[in-house]
């Protein structure tokens, strides 16, 4: 695989937590947290982001029952992901996100971070390319 920065996507309707990384280290980091009142607002966030960070792909972790089948809040990643994509002109990659927010709590020690939670859909994703 060709080096190519990333940024990642722990979706939630209220908060975005962001992460970035880089192919070649194989290594994500959390970002920053988006929080904004509108869809408009969080859009132009990400335009700011993809200018600074210019990255070749994105990644969108996706909500999942514990058993791997779709929940409510699927349809929503999905739908994320797709406007990324449509928006941007960036390929975009789902990645199974269950257990991220857990996992970012135990690192925090405190209250479920979503830009941590973020890397750790990023890790996944660098991880599953091994």
């Amino acid at each position: 695989m060709p080096e190519e920065t990333l940024l990642a996507f722990d979706y939630g309707v209220k908060k975005l937590g962001v992460a970035l990384g880089n192919s070649l280290l194989r290594q994500a980091r959390p970002l920053e947290i988006i929080e904004t009142a509108t869809r408009d607002a969080r859009f132009a966030r990400i335009e700011v982001l993809l200018k600074l960070w210019q990255p070749e792909r994105l990644v969108v972790g996706l909500a999942l029952n514990t058993d791997g089948s779709d929940q409510e809040a699927t349809a929503r990643c999905r739908r994320f992901a797709h406007q990324l994509e449509g928006r941007f002109r960036l390929p975009v990659a789902l990645i199974d996100e269950r257990g991220s927010s857990m996992e970012a709590q135990k690192i925090t020690g405190n209250a479920p971070d979503d830009a941590v939670a973020a890397a750790i859909i990023l890790q996944r994703y660098f991880d599953a390319l091994t």
